[in-house]
């Protein structure tokens, strides 16, 4: 199968998960049919076996075990970093933190003159927090394309993954990634930086950026940046995974069950939580406290697709981030006749061509 079948494979079935339509029930080893003895006797057997003793089941993205085993069933491949023959791109990846082991790949455009300065985008990849990686062919292919074609290094942090490491892991991890790239102004660093983004990070003209989950990453880390100092040229939110207990759009029609469905799966990734109106799923909830409006970043571009089920979700945070009284520039691109991160599954299609120069001048403004 090729890597464009893959992909679409891939994300076909990520987004009618992360959807409340599409999210299954929860999967309890108990919960069986009393009509089916065979499949008791079966169970009855694999209960002794923790490692197979199903403990919650969200086919199909990831199922965990009584014993703790994860079974993912949609993750790629990585690969390797290194140069990239179509772009020219040469990558890396270094180690944000050693504690922890997060880690980042970094992309610097080809011929790149020793000591030229060039803008920033940290990109957070998507996988609804359990999949998914900064070495995945999704995110390294759409990186080098875009470090080649906006002359930009590109930081895509490796964060942890739910739910051996649950919720707000994956957003820490991503805020100390921000933390690190930032110390890099001025000839900073600590004492040992990166030596790309020493040599050529301008982080005067630093983009933040994310797709699905990756792009609700981007916004709870914008919105923390003014604390920090930090303060981007531009946000980037790329068909967000986005949530909140009062339906919008579609949701209604999907039924209590299934909004239930995905306040469920809400709170596999993140046990303790208030459930959908959290801050980190529902940047506008009584709870967020109005933080959506501290958003340190000049510009938003929002980008949703007309066929995705999350799109009504974008839309939704465009409307309110443009409410909140967040000052800066708000806009909107929903590109009409597409799916969910269609311009990865098919860059070379009309829309993704036309999504890429909006990308490209945002970046250039």
């Amino acid at each position: 199968m090729s890597i464009a079948a893959r992909l679409r494979h891939y994300t076909n079935r990520l987004v009618r998960a992360l959807h409340p339509s599409g999210i299954p029930p929860p999967l309890h080893s108990a919960a069986r049919p009393a009509s089916q003895p065979h499949r008791r006797r079966g169970r009855a057997m694999a209960a002794a076996d923790p490692d197979t003793e199903v403990q919650a089941d969200f086919f199909p993205m990831v199922r965990r075990y009584r014993s703790g085993r994860v079974e993912r069933f949609m993750n790629m491949a990585p690969v390797p970093a290194g140069a990239d023959p179509a772009t020219g791109v040469v990558s890396k990846d270094v180690v944000v933190d050693p504690a922890t082991g997060v880690w980042a790949r970094l992309f610097l455009p080809p011929g790149t003159p020793r000591g030229a300065k060039l803008p920033v985008v940290v990109y957070y990849h998507g996988g609804a927090f359990v999949v998914g990686s900064a070495a995945d062919p999704f995110t390294h292919s759409y990186l080098n394309a875009l470090a080649a074609e906006a002359g930009v290094l590109a930081v895509a942090p490796e964060y942890r993954l739910a739910p051996e490491h649950p919720l707000p892991a994956a957003y820490d991890d991503s805020w100390e990634a921000l933390k690190w790239v930032a110390s890099h102004a001025a000839g900073g660093g600590g004492p040992d930086p990166d030596p790309w983004l020493a040599e050529h990070g301008d982080l005067s003209r630093l983009f933040l950026a994310g797709a699905s989950a990756g792009g609700t990453i981007a916004h709870v880390v914008a919105a923390r940046a003014g604390g920090l100092g930090v303060r981007a040229r531009g946000l980037l939110i790329v068909h967000p995974y986005f949530s909140g207990a009062v339906d919008i759009g579609d949701e209604g029609a999907a039924g209590k069950e299934r909004k239930a469905r995905a306040d469920a799966f809400w709170r596999f990734l993140y046990p303790g939580s208030p459930g959908l109106d959290d801050p980190l799923s529902n940047p506008f909830s009584e709870a967020a406290g109005g933080s959506a409006a501290r958003v340190a970043a000049d510009r938003v571009l929002v980008c949703v697709a007309q066929k995705d089920d999350l799109r009504d979700r974008g839309v939704w945070y465009y409307e309110s981030l443009r409410a909140s009284g967040y000052p800066g520039e708000v806009e909107l691109l929903e590109s009409m006749g597409e799916g969910h991160v269609f311009y990865c599954i098919n860059p070379r299609c009309d829309r993704a061509k036309e999504m890429q120069e909006r990308v490209l001048s945002f970046l250039r403004k």
